[in-house]
C-alpha cells in the first residue's frame, strides 16, 4: 500500500497477482471491477452463511456491502494512504434466499476529500433486484499516521 495507488493494488488482486483477501474467501466473495471511484464485488451466498430462518444471514450482506463502499474509497487513495470504516447505514431491502445465485455489488464515491471519503451502494440478484444497499465514512489517513517515531 505504501508504494502504490489503491487502485493499482485492486487491479493487481483483479489480475491475480495478489491473492484476495481471506474475509473474500470466507464468505464466498471477490472483486470483479474496479477503476477510480468505481468497484464491482460479485459473490455467492453458501449455506454456511444461512442464519437459523434459513436465509441468508443479513452480516453477509453487510459485509459485501462495507468491502464494496470501503474499497470504492480505496481506489481514490494515494501512495502513502490508508483508510478505515467511521461508519455504515444498511437498508436490507428483500430477503436474500438460499439458492439466489451470484448476488452483484456495486459501489460508487460520493465524495473524497483529503481527510473523509463517502461512498454508496446497491446490491443486486442476477435479475437486478434490489437486495440491499447502503451508504459508507471513512477517515482518510497517512500511512504511519503522519508522525514522527522517537528512537528507543
Amino acid at each position: 500500500m505504501a508504494s502504490g495507488s489503491g487502485l493499482a493494488l485492486f487491479q493487481r488482486m483483479i489480475a491475480g497477482e495478489l491473492p484476495r483477501p481471506p474475509i473474500a474467501k470466507t464468505l464466498n466473495f471477490w472483486l470483479a471491477e474496479a477503476e477510480a471511484g468505481r468497484v464491482v464485488f460479485v459473490g455467492e451466498p453458501l449455506p454456511e452463511h444461512f442464519n437459523p430462518l434459513g436465509t441468508v444471514h443479513g452480516g453477509w450482506a453487510a459485509t459485501l456491502l462495507d468491502s464494496a463502499l470501503a474499497c470504492a474509497v480505496h481506489t481514490m487513495l494515494k501512495p502513502g494512504q490508508t483508510y478505515t470504516s467511521v461508519e455504515m447505514k444498511v437498508n436490507f431491502d428483500r430477503p436474500i434466499m438460499p439458492g439466489i445465485g451470484l448476488v452483484r455489488c456495486e459501489a460508487k464515491t460520493i465524495q473524497v476529500g483529503s481527510r473523509i471519503g463517502t461512498s454508496e451502494a446497491r446490491m443486486t440478484d442476477a435479475a437486478g433486484k434490489l437486495l440491499a444497499h447502503g451508504v459508507e465514512t471513512c477517515l482518510i489517513m497517512e500511512l504511519g499516521g503522519g508522525r514522527q517515531q522517537s528512537a528507543p
